[in-house]
């Protein structure tokens, strides 16, 4: 476990650098991606190196079409392999239908649907020879309650839920497709605080009357989805795969 292999894409911030943190063992290798906040995911790279792991910042787009293969080739070359694959970057798009263009769509697809796809596609080898080996390859996607809560007093993310929806049902079908030797799960975040300075979807209003309807009257932090993330890349979930883990405070129920 302490000497895996691993890549976090979306990890200056928030969750994948939460995820990070919580990965961060005496002998983990973490890639550690960004695709402009080079600055937050060089701190969060000085953070997992105090705690004994090694760290490499990648950056780049995963719109673009040759950016997931490059950021998992330049991994393996500098670790020598890929155990564990993290697939956290994507965005939150209110945009409703009425108002949305091709490419307003399109990029909520390319970013988070395409995005994952590539990526999955290019570690895929990576992570299946590991398995083989008997070592725990895991893929883990971050996906997003927008995919599965639709009411009238909810703000909506169409594009986002379309694409995000698209990750979960590519991540079941690869759990199938890479059996035994790889899992594929993907963890569903609720409502979950931003760091400071980020981009935030909804007004501080909206946030407020957001409590009403959680369960457990709080919003999620990163670190409550980093510990999920965590967990579906532990030995103690070698049974589970193909599932979407809820990490939502009841909001989704």
């Amino acid at each position: 476990m302490s000497e895996r292999r691993i890549l976090i894409t979306g990890a200056s911030s928030g969750i994948g650098a939460a995820t990070a943190r919580a990965m961060a063992v005496p002998g983990a290798s973490i890639a550690v991606h960004c695709r402009a906040n080079r600055a937050g995911a060089e701190a969060v790279a000085v953070e997992l190196r105090a705690a004994g792991a090694a760290a490499l910042v990648l950056q780049g787009d995963l719109a673009d079409p040759d950016t997931p293969a490059r950021l998992v080739a330049e991994a393996v070359d500098a670790f020598g392999g890929l155990e564990v694959v993290v697939a956290n970057a994507g965005f939150a798009d209110r945009t409703a239908l009425a108002e949305m263009t091709d490419e307003t769509f399109a990029r909520s697809a390319d970013a988070v649907l395409w995005g994952f796809m590539r990526l999955a596609r290019a570690a895929g080898p990576h992570l299946q020879r590991a398995g083989r080996e008997g070592g725990l390859a895991r893929l883990v996607a971050v996906s997003s309650f927008v995919a599965h809560l639709f009411r009238t007093d909810t703000a909506l993310f169409p594009a986002s839920a379309a694409a995000k929806a698209g990750v979960e049902a590519l991540a079941r079908s690869l759990a199938v497709e890479w059996a035994p030797d790889v899992t594929v799960n993907a963890v569903v975040p609720g409502f979950t605080r931003k760091d400071p300075g980020t981009h935030v979807a909804l007004e501080p209003a909206a946030w407020d009357a957001i409590l009403a309807r959680i369960p457990l009257r709080r919003l999620g932090q990163p670190a409550d989805v980093a510990a999920a993330v965590a967990f579906l890349a532990s030995p103690g979930a070698g049974y589970v795969t193909g599932q979407c883990l809820h990490v939502s405070g009841g909001v989704v129920i």
